[in-house]
């Protein structure tokens, strides 16, 4: 589950971004091609959800030739952006003119702002869960070489408070060790285990793999415990 949520979360994100570019360019070149005149806003469409109700202006302009062009911004706010009899300036292209936007911020770019901006977020935790966990697979990886095994003495099991996924909480073995050059007390804690392991620690100690240099880089060997079967 946790490799599913970082790799959909990755995914999702550039796909974001990438949406955001082609809208941004499309909005570009619509503006660079289009022709601007003035509407009235001649009423206002409501949208209700859940919780809120939104607004969205209605706009009429005459073409060039006399054409009376009738068409409904796509964004929408509450309260009202816009009120009804104000005139708008309006881009619209001479092809296809009942699909034009009024000249403004969110009418124009709203659109690739938030999808820019939850592409952003959603690539960055995407981005920094996989780093994370690459490096830390690499940080196991180095302890496994050149790591230095003691025993450190069984604890308890605890569950991991700070961390919940599917409204539930992983469980992390603690155990402790005296160090004899030192004469400090540390505690270790292992990688969250998505079962209670406690009916399956049988020995009083379990193997730390720790740097002599900084005990605080550790790897507790859970090797010992049962997998889940799928």
């Amino acid at each position: 589950m946790f490799s599913f949520v970082k790799y959909t979360f990755t995914l999702l994100g550039i796909g974001m971004l990438i949406g955001a570019f082609f809208l941004f360019s499309n909005t570009h070149n619509f503006l660079k091609s289009s022709l601007t005149t003035t509407g009235t806003v001649i009423k206002l469409i409501s949208s209700k959800s859940d919780d809120s109700t939104t607004y969205r202006p209605v706009v009429e302009f005459k073409t060039p030739a006399g054409k009376i062009i009738e068409f409904t911004s796509s964004a929408g706010s509450n309260p009202p952006s816009y009120s009804k009899g104000e005139i708008v300036e309006v881009y619209y292209d001479e092809a296809t003119p009942e699909k034009a936007k009024i000249n403004g911020f969110f009418s124009l770019w709203g659109g690739v702002t938030i999808l820019g901006i939850l592409g952003a977020v959603f690539s960055t935790i995407g981005v920094s869960l996989l780093i994370a966990t690459r490096q830390k697979s690499k940080n196991i990886e180095r302890l496994k070489l050149i790591g230095s095994p003691v025993k450190a003495k069984f604890q308890s099991v605890e569950k991991n408070g700070s961390y919940t996924l599917n409204k539930r909480n992983p469980f992390q073995i603690y155990a402790q060790w005296k160090n004899p050059m030192t004469s400090k007390l540390h505690i270790f804690k292992s990688d969250n285990i998505w079962f209670d392991p406690t009916d399956h620690i049988i020995d009083d100690e379990i193997t730390v793999l720790i740097d002599r240099k900084n005990p605080k880089k550790y790897h507790m060997d859970i090797s010992f415990l049962p997998e889940v079967a799928d």
